[in-house]
C-alpha cells in the first residue's frame, strides 16, 4: 500500500465514520426506551454502532506510519472478522426475538451486510498474503458497507417512530 496514494480515503472513511457513529450515538439515546425494547431496533443500533466503529478503526489503523500491506491485512481481518461476526448475530437474535421489523430481517439486507463483511474479510486475507490489490477489494467491500450502514441507520431512526400498538 502506498500511503501517498491511500491517506485521502482512509481520513475521508474515518471521519465519515466517526461523525455517523456519533448520529447514530444521539438518535439511540432520544430514542433509547423503544430501541431497547424492540429486539430489531437494539440489535440494528448494535449492528450500526459496530460497523462504522470498525470503519474508523481500520482507517485510523491504516493511517499510522510504517504500515506494510501485511501489517494492514492483519489488522483489517481481525477487525472485519469481530464486526461481521456482531452484524450476524444481531440478525440472527432479531430474528429469534422476533423482532419488530420484517424488512429489517430481510435476506436482502443480511446477504448484503454479510457479503460486504465477507469482501473486507477476503481482502484482508489478500493484502496478508502480499497480494496488493487486496486493498481495493476491501475497500471496494468497505464503501459498500456505508450503504448498508447509512439504509440501516435510517430504519433505526424511522423505526423508533413508530406509534405504540
Amino acid at each position: 500500500m502506498n500511503p501517498e496514494q491511500w491517506g485521502n480515503f482512509f481520513v475521508l472513511v474515518g471521519g465519515g465514520s466517526a461523525a455517523l457513529t456519533g448520529l447514530v450515538f444521539v438518535a439511540i439515546t432520544i430514542n433509547l426506551r423503544r430501541v431497547a425494547e424492540d429486539a430489531t431496533q437494539r440489535y440494528r443500533a448494535i449492528n450500526m454502532l459496530t460497523g462504522f466503529t470498525s470503519a474508523f478503526l481500520i482507517s485510523a489503523l491504516a493511517l499510522m506510519g510504517r504500515q506494510t500491506d501485511q501489517t494492514l491485512g492483519i489488522e483489517w481481518l481481525i477487525t472485519s472478522v469481530v464486526a461481521g461476526a456482531i452484524n450476524s448475530n444481531g440478525y440472527i437474535q432479531a430474528f429469534r426475538l422476533r423482532g419488530s421489523s420484517r424488512y429489517a430481517l430481510s435476506l436482502v439486507r443480511i446477504v448484503g451486510g454479510t457479503a460486504c463483511y465477507l469482501g473486507q474479510i477476503i481482502g484482508a486475507l489478500m493484502l496478508l498474503s502480499g497480494v496488493g490489490s487486496g486493498i481495493y477489494v476491501a475497500a471496494i467491500a468497505l464503501i459498500a458497507n456505508f450503504i448498508i450502514l447509512i439504509s440501516g441507520s435510517w430504519l433505526l431512526i424511522v423505526g423508533t417512530l413508530r406509534s405504540p400498538d
